[in-house]
């Protein structure tokens, strides 16, 4: 009996510490369970964290690279006076230009010269119905006579010394010197009585007999304004030219400021931006846990970025043309800005149809069933 109970404790014993064995055991597992779920909630946090940064980023890339197309385009052409003059040397070859231009010059001169009532004066008091009509035929013969002009070497040399003139005055104003640029009152204005000195020059070639006299007026190359040419043309003319004759307005003052403050910020950072964007595509790749996710969202991000600037350009444009009078002069200025634009529109669609094939490319080499099936088919 005493060897039965003595087996029976032994066995009470081992039993309980069987027990705790495998309670510990089982203490154990859960807390490896416990360890294993929060790395994989510590896992998982840091991936979606990556793939938040990583589309951050690359969206980011996509506007810096929309953002630097425009501000290369700014430095190359709209800032630099060789590519601005090689630019638009070409615009009096277009109609609608050459009409613009040709309808301002005319009216410059002729309203000045006061056509009409110098022909009421000229004609007996019965024929003076005719001065109208008279008038008119005249006003339409100097701006065919100017639309010729306009095609000769003689003004194209004109035209493209003018453009730069005004160019280098223009970019001196916005990157805040004044030389050459007139600044009066709250607008700034650019003076065009060199071109207006020589056209008068050229009509009084082909048409002796329009002024009644001899001009007597410099031949001007250079598009700069020598001093007292204003008096020096209403003398020529016979009359007395307003201040603002051959004055075209610029900037008002408070949009001038804020030119001047985005050109000086441009020029201070395109060179970090365009270092800025292989750097970022690179740290995006890096961080992505799915880079052909994340080249996807480049390709749609540059999609995105060039169709939000192809509607800042036309918000831009339409701005302009609503501050210039309706009609041919409109007609002229929209299909100026056209021509000026041509080369960031082609950097813009360069860099959409970019956009469309990454994005396409792939979204055809993932995982799902119509890439997959697409290429099983192929």
């Amino acid at each position: 009996m005493a060897h039965e109970g003595a087996a029976g404790e032994g066995a009470a014993a081992g039993g309980s510490a069987a027990g705790g064995e495998l309670e510990r055991l089982r203490a154990e597992v859960r807390e490896l369970r416990a360890r294993a779920g929060t790395q994989r909630r510590r896992r998982a946090r840091l991936l979606a964290l990556r793939r938040l940064v990583a589309a951050v980023v690359i969206a980011l890339v996509a506007v810096l690279t929309v953002t630097s197309v425009v501000g290369v385009w700014g430095a190359r052409t709209a800032m630099d006076t060789d590519r601005w003059v090689s630019t638009v040397e070409r615009l009096p070859e277009d109609p609608a230009v050459n009409a613009a231009v040709s309808s301002y010059l005319a009216n410059q001169v002729l309203d000045q010269l006061d056509v009409e009532r110098r022909l009421s004066d000229a004609l007996p008091p019965r024929a003076s119905f005719v001065a109208g009509p008279v008038t008119g035929a005249v006003h339409g013969y100097v701006r065919d006579t100017i639309t010729k002009l306009l095609a000769t070497e003689r003004f194209q040399d004109l035209w493209r010394s003018a453009n730069r003139f005004a160019h280098e005055r223009i970019t001196a104003v916005l990157k805040g010197r004044s030389e050459g640029v007139r600044v009066k009152g709250d607008t700034v204005t650019l003076n065009l009585l060199p071109l207006v000195n020589n056209l008068l020059n050229a009509l009084e070639d082909r048409l002796p007999t329009l002024f009644g006299k001899r001009l007597d007026l410099p031949t001007l190359s250079s598009g700069e304004v020598p001093p007292g040419l204003r008096d020096r043309i209403g003398k020529a003319l016979g009359v007395s030219l307003p201040a603002d004759f051959a004055q075209i307005k610029l900037y008002d003052r408070t949009t001038l400021g804020q030119v001047q403050q985005a050109v000086v910020l441009f020029t201070r950072g395109l060179v970090g931006l365009v270092l800025a964007v292989p750097l970022l595509l690179g740290l995006a790749l890096w961080v992505s846990p799915n880079r052909r996710r994340t080249l996807l969202q480049l390709g749609l991000w540059l999609v995105i970025g060039v169709t939000a600037l192809s509607g800042v350009l036309r918000a831009v444009r339409d701005q302009i043309l609503t501050q210039v009078p309706s009609g041919v002069y409109r007609e002229g200025a929209r299909n100026a800005l056209w021509t000026i634009f041509t080369t960031l529109r082609d950097r813009g669609d360069l860099l959409l149809w970019l956009g469309v094939v990454l994005a396409l490319v792939m979204y055809l080499v993932g995982p799902g069933r119509l890439p997959a099936g697409l290429r099983h088919q192929t």
